[in-house]
């Protein structure tokens, strides 16, 4: 699934529809703050509500003009201090076409956000001694061709197998790429495929991000274990964690306070497009989540729950080339720092929805966004920086 990234934020042009904009003013006046239960706050300079009703801030105006500008249909925000929620809300619609407002209890689609379970789940085998990071993936993938040998678990976790990206060919060549995102597959059938594919770099050269690495780790992970990745992470982190509402993607089933993914084209908001079952269920970021659930994970990750120090440290530590330089990317988070705060986060994209979530590791403090807007004109990721710089001012990105 696609990453969400600041740098890449577009604006849409001028001559856009002026009734859209009008229509989203509208939309995040009526529906601007939502509280756990989705009741609705005050707007400035208005009365003081009733006493436990949740009031505006500077990050609700920071969201506020953002959804506006962005043209987002709806977002959920989550911000945690020390693994503690200090605020969560809701703003606009998790449906249009029914008018559902966003809660916190709003599921969205979490795209490469998801990553991060994949690459937990690798470090907690690791950690019962089933695999090695270090691990030839041809010790797990029989027959995989000679250009994979030199290819380890370690490259598939931080983008540098040199394994080309399916998703990205998949956008570009629609039916006619080596994987069609409207075909089921199965895992083998996938495995093969990529089996075909010329590598685009030796592994370990440099950092190119490819869904197809956390792909193989899904396959990879049900041939060491014997259980599908997604019942697996329902076992070992989901569940344990009470992150009762996170889940495989299932467009299929009944799902409870699901949103809607949107994508903008011609100024106006269209349903996102369709992707196969099966290309749903993939450990490269196919899940379903809230804040609320993520606020969890959050806490956990200041814990030994799921990992051991050492291990959490591995994830967020950057990873080094061949020729000694690093990228900025550990096991499924980037790491990077800011005014000398250290970070760890990742963005999201896929099917209409854009997510992001952002550590500042030495300050506590933890933000989340997620967005039913398609990533060519949402970025949740600059959000997310404006709203930690409201509580720490250090954080504002230059």
């Amino acid at each position: 699934m696609t990453e969400t990234d600041g740098s890449s934020s577009r604006r849409l042009a001028a001559a856009m529809a002026a009734g859209l904009a009008l229509a989203m003013a509208v939309a995040i006046g009526a529906l601007v703050l939502r509280g756990p239960r989705g009741r609705r706050a005050t707007h400035p300079g208005a009365p003081p509500a009733a006493s436990g009703a949740p009031q505006p801030d500077s990050a609700d105006a920071i969201i506020m003009r953002e959804m506006a500008a962005q043209h987002i249909p709806g977002l959920a925000l989550a911000i945690m201090r020390g693994g503690e929620i200090i605020k969560t809300r809701g703003y606009g619609l998790a449906n249009v076409e029914l008018n559902v407002p966003v809660t916190p209890e709003s599921i969205f689609q979490t795209g490469s956000v998801g990553k991060q379970f994949t690459a937990t789940l690798v470090l907690m085998l690791a950690g019962e001694g089933k695999l090695s990071v270090d691990d030839p993936i041809s010790k797990y993938f029989a027959g995989s061709p000679a250009r994979w040998n030199a290819i380890r678990i370690r490259h598939l976790l931080t983008h540098t197998s040199g394994i080309h990206d399916y998703e990205t060919e998949s956008r570009q060549k629609g039916a006619l790429a080596f994987v069609d995102l409207r075909r089921d597959y199965t895992e083998d059938g996938l495995l093969r495929k990529f089996e075909t594919v010329p590598l685009d770099f030796a592994p370990g050269e440099k950092f190119s991000y490819s869904n197809t690495g956390y792909l193989l780790l899904g396959i990879l992970i049900h041939k060491v274990t014997g259980k599908f990745y997604g019942d697996l992470l329902q076992d070992r982190i989901f569940r344990p964690l009470g992150m009762n509402a996170t889940r495989i993607i299932s467009e299929r089933d009944i799902v409870p306070n699901r949103s809607a993914g949107y994508e903008l084209v011609k100024g106006e908001w269209k349903n996102q497009d369709w992707v196969s079952p099966s290309l749903n269920t993939t450990a490269d970021g196919a899940l379903y989540t809230t804040v609320l659930d993520l606020a969890k994970w959050d806490a956990a990750l200041y814990t030994e729950k799921l990992l051991k120090r050492a291990s959490l440290r591995q994830m967020w530590t950057p990873v080094r080339l061949n020729n000694g330089a690093t990228a900025d990317y550990g096991f499924g988070w980037r790491v990077r720092t800011l005014n000398g705060h250290p970070i760890v986060e990742h963005g999201g994209a896929w099917q209409g929805f854009t997510t992001h979530i952002t550590r500042y590791l030495d300050d506590k403090l933890s933000v989340v966004i997620l967005a039913n807007l398609d990533s060519e004109h949402c970025d949740p990721t600059k959000i997310a920086h404006q709203v930690a710089a409201t509580y720490l001012p250090a954080l504002a990105e230059p």
